[in-house]
């Protein structure tokens, strides 16, 4: 009995010093100005919340909220006070919100921060991203930031509009912040490991990246419900112009770094296919919580099922080299694993690949497997390797049949929820030094040029 009394005792002073840290912090934040306050638009998307799983050193804990009333609003609210409420880490987010259907034209006319997130139905979302640079707002969206070929050529002038009005508007790559994507792109320029990537033909392209995902799964520790409109591509997209933009910027990035393309010269499209996902009304409203489809989807539903053409695959050139992207979209993923990644990147000396299935625990694994076998080659790789060892301690070579699989410690792999904040963090050092780096904006129209381009060729 006395020891229970003395861990709640423990426990109380516990809650006690924590509710005294937070004051202190909040009081913080009160006496010091933050440069950076954001406006939260429209968040129809569980991203939105991920935003603010963290605290940010230059942003204000309060946040401003436009938004249609509705369920939509209701759950990034109510994620964002499970993140202020977390016994780790906290957050101190305050959140003003103001609902109603004239919700952008308020937050237009108020502006009362300078970095617009918008995550959400994406039906209307680049002509909110417009909006906002075109009324001098810094905006960091979502992706897809574009989801047909009317909304790319929107997108150009919302580039060129922010640029004349000297803010940066920046899409949320967080696949970039993976550790074995962001290793694949390191060993990919370092000649002595990789040699010259290769140029690769349609039917064998020299670099391919597939992508398989789930409708239902569980975002920080419960069950997703996905908004209704998820599933109508007239207002969430096709598979063709979502998931893929993170397959066309790893490409892009990892075999072009902090190189400038040029969409008229640098990309060329060679086929594009896409096709559905049937869902049962059961699955639905497992996901939704909706027992019937709504009218909107009606159009998509035949005896009961609908299909969602969410699945989509395009094969095309990115100066000269050969590449082909992928996507599937399963309703559950089996009991013990999850969405699953794969990536190949061919070299003259190596293959760099990334699998994730049930050999790898289906956690994503690096491996280099070796065109060159000399004793020469196998030198020159643990002598380069010293230089990933400088930057990525820890991480080892462990020797296999093919070659070499990458032994990566678990603190470098903080999972997908984490790379918004990195994501976030990197777009808040471009805002204090007041631009992006200069490869950024045309690599991001050459990407939304080539999906909206693939969707109106598979349609």
């Amino acid at each position: 009995m006395r020891n229970k009394l003395l861990t709640i005792a423990f426990m109380s002073a516990m809650a006690l010093n924590q509710g005294c840290d937070t004051k202190k912090e909040e009081a913080k934040d009160e006496a010091t100005k933050k440069p950076l306050s954001l406006i939260v638009v429209e968040p129809g998307h569980f991203h939105a919340a991920l935003v603010q799983k963290s605290m940010y050193p230059d942003v204000d804990s309060v946040v401003h909220v436009y938004a249609s009333e509705g369920p939509d609003v209701k759950a990034y609210l109510d994620k964002v006070e499970k993140y202020n409420a977390s016994p780790k880490d906290p957050t101190r987010w305050k959140e003003e919100v103001y609902t109603g259907s004239d919700f952008l034209e308020k937050m237009l006319s108020e502006k009362k921060g300078n970095v617009v997130i918008l995550a959400g139905n994406n039906q209307k979302k680049t002509d909110y991203i417009k909006q906002s640079v075109d009324t001098g707002l810094n905006v960091l969206a979502d992706k897809p930031m574009a989801i047909d070929a009317a909304g790319f050529e929107k997108l150009k002038e919302a580039f060129a509009s922010a640029e004349k009005n000297k803010v940066l508007l920046y899409d949320i790559m967080t696949e970039r912040y993976e550790i074995t994507n962001a290793l694949q792109r390191e060993l990919a320029n370092m000649p002595d490991i990789f040699g010259e990537l290769q140029k690769g033909t349609a039917e064998n392209p020299a670099v391919a990246k597939e992508s398989v995902h789930h409708f239902f799964k569980y975002i920080s520790g419960e069950p997703l419900v996905r908004p209704t409109w998820f599933f109508d591509v007239k207002q969430q997209g096709e598979g063709m112009v979502d998931v893929t933009t993170h397959l066309v910027d790893l490409v892009q990035w990892s075999c072009f770094p902090n190189t400038e393309l040029d969409y008229k010269k640098d990309i060329k499209l060679l086929s594009a296919k896409r096709t559905a996902t049937k869902l049962t009304k059961s699955q639905f409203k497992l996901v939704t919580k909706n027992d019937n489809f709504t009218d909107f989807l009606s159009k998509d539903v035949k005896d009961t099922t609908l299909s969602v053409y969410s699945n989509g695959a395009m094969n095309y050139t990115v100066k000269g080299v050969h590449a082909k992207v992928s996507v599937l979209w399963n309703f559950q993923a089996p009991e013990g694993t999850g969405d699953t990644h794969y990536s190949i990147m061919k070299g003259s000396k190596a293959n760099l690949i990334v699998r994730q299935g049930k050999e790898q625990k289906y956690k994503p694994v690096l491996y280099i497997e070796t065109i060159d076998k000399s004793k020469a080659y196998e030198d020159a790789v643990a002598n380069s390797f010293k230089m990933v060892q400088g930057k990525y301690p820890g991480i080892e070579l462990k020797k296999n049949a093919a070659g070499w699989e990458l032994s990566i410690p678990a603190k470098y792999d903080n999972g997908h929820e984490a790379h918004f904040a990195q994501v976030a963090n990197k777009y808040m050092e471009y805002l204090k030094a007041g631009q992006l780096p200069r490869w950024e904006v045309p690599n991001m129209i050459a990407k939304y040029y080539l999906t909206t381009l693939a969707l109106k060729e598979a349609k």
